[in-house]
């Protein structure tokens, strides 16, 4: 076990400091910078791959390829999207032409927001630090880095890798535990981004307001799926056990419960008997592709959830504390007050709950706060829709689990207790900066347009105030009638087009309008 050298308290205000120093400098303001600072966090990744693999493996049992898969690909994207992008997120956009404003040339400009906060969880120790990290560089931003004290093996290679490819000014890891992270938060930044549970994201944000941070949070939930008995049930199984048992279940969008018609459960538990035995043939205990759970403190949790289930666990069960394991698990008629429908389980114990249709599945999915994602495993659009409408949640998903986080260009975010802000893409280089917007007016505006806002003020004054905004919409009902009268008016201009196109015919001078042309 690897053992995790924690960041001094001084160390943290010298590189809070040090960020600072480095960011009013103004060396992020360069595009070119920027672009060689994210390249630099995709040539981190690559050039130590085997190293990462390792320390993944010792800290959360990932296979290699689980690891490539959720890992190394999702950062990959983020780089590459970034590095190609970038010039067109930070570019001045123009707002729209009007008459009014457009000799002031109104145009907002992306800037960042100064000194940022990271603080990632266990579960992905890596893509939760270093795809943010990318859209904070892509912004414009310096930024501290806290990940996990639970993945030491991880947290310990990023502190001795990162100052080796990045500004060792501009960008810091900071390691520990709860001291260290209280101290960071007791700091200033600009910006805070916290991937976690929702206890912590209450301290986070307690802390951020005493700042009045802005502020990301990412708290996952307890995501439903919803199982139409229409569907193919053997794809639906395959998918919701490779989204519920991915990572041993430590994965935020998981499919945490399923809701299914009380007689389709018998078919629904042989279609998960049969994909779980072709996922481990051998048994999950022996199969190097499932992993382990973070620390024996989880699994213990875990473990203790199962005990005190009503439900009959029909897969799995097992739990071996100390090796930090706790099988793939289905429990099955599971009431909606149990325990394993409680707190997030955030393992790999997935619970089925019997409902009588899909109305009472969208009544329990709206008892509970709104998850991070919602599922539906239908080929019926009616019944898709009338779930995903019913029903609020951060991602909406028809036949699939977890890999919405992965499509380039898709944001990733919560809604209320699920959290709030997004951390991937062009949205997450969103949440790092501040748009600011700019105006040059010339002298001359003052005579030709905007006099009259200056006193003293004259009745005929008012007009010109009128004129900033326009005609208000139709009110409600009148809205036929005005496409009515503007259908009339084309009409009224096109017959007195043709009208006076048919008198110069007769009169000759079409004729003679035409000569011209064709000689």
């Amino acid at each position: 076990m690897t053992t995790l050298t924690y960041t001094s308290i001084e160390d943290i205000e010298k590189f809070h400091e040090t960020a600072r120093r480095a960011f009013d400098s103004g060396k992020t303001q360069s595009i070119e910078f920027r672009k060689d600072q994210i390249a630099q966090i995709g040539w981190l990744l690559r050039d130590n791959e085997d190293r990462w693999r390792e320390a993944l493996r010792a800290d959360l049992g990932r296979h290699p390829q689980e690891n490539d898969l959720l890992e190394f690909v999702s950062i990959y994207t983020e780089v590459n999207m970034a590095y190609k992008e970038i010039e067109k997120w930070t570019k001045a956009h123009s707002i729209g032409f009007s008459v009014n404003w457009f000799p002031m040339h109104p145009k907002y400009k992306a800037e960042p927001k100064g000194v940022a906060l990271i603080i990632a969880p266990f579960n992905f120790p890596l893509f939760l630090l270093l795809g943010p990290l990318t859209s904070a560089i892509a912004a414009g931003n310096a930024a501290v880095l806290k990940p996990s004290e639970q993945t030491p093996a991880t947290s310990q290679l990023l502190a001795e890798l990162l100052p080796k490819y990045l500004d060792n000014e501009l960008y810091h890891v900071v390691n520990g535990g709860v001291p260290e992270t209280t101290k960071v938060l007791e700091l200033k930044w600009d910006h805070s981004m916290y991937t976690g549970n929702g206890r912590v994201g209450r301290i986070v944000a307690a802390a951020a307001a005493k700042h009045l941070t802005p502020l990301t949070l990412e708290l996952g939930g307890k995501n439903p799926a919803v199982v139409d008995p229409k569907v193919d049930v053997k794809m639906a199984a395959r998918r919701l056990l490779w989204g519920r048992f991915s990572n041993a279940g430590q994965i935020c969008l998981c499919p945490e419960y399923v809701l299914v018609p009380a007689e389709f459960q018998d078919t629904l538990v042989e279609a998960f008997t049969e994909a779980y035995q072709r996922f481990y043939p051998e048994g999950p205990e022996k199969s190097d592709s499932f992993s382990r759970i973070v620390t024996t403190a989880h699994a213990a949790r875990i473990k203790r959830m199962l005990d005190g289930t009503k439900g009959k666990i029909v897969l799995g069960g097992q739990a071996d504390v100390d090796n930090r394991y706790v099988a793939p698990t289905v429990v099955r008629d599971v009431p909606v007050d149990d325990v394993l429908m409680g707190e997030e389980i955030f393992g790999p114990v997935l619970p089925i709950v019997p409902v009588k249709d899909v109305d009472e599945a969208i009544a329990v999915i709206r008892a509970k706060d709104h998850p991070l994602a919602v599922y539906v495993f239908s080929t019926d659009k009616k019944f898709q829709d009338k779930v995903f409408k019913s029903t609020k949640s951060g991602a909406a998903v028809a036949n699939e689990t977890v890999i919405s986080a992965g499509v380039p260009g898709l944001p990733v975010g919560g809604v209320g207790p699920s959290g709030y802000g997004y951390y991937s893409g062009k949205q997450c280089f969103e949440q790092f900066s501040h748009y600011r917007v700019s105006l040059d007016n010339p002298g001359w505006v003052d005579t030709v347009a905007f006099g009259f806002r200056f006193p003293p003020y004259k009745p005929d004054y008012k007009k010109h105030i009128g004129s900033l905004t326009g005609a208000l919409p139709p009110r409600p009902g009148q809205k036929s009638a005005m496409k009515v009268v503007k259908r009339w008016g084309l009409w009224v201009v096109f017959a007195l087009v043709g009208a006076s196109s048919a008198l110069l015919m007769k009169s000759g001078r079409f004729a003679q309008l035409k000569a011209p042309a064709q000689a």
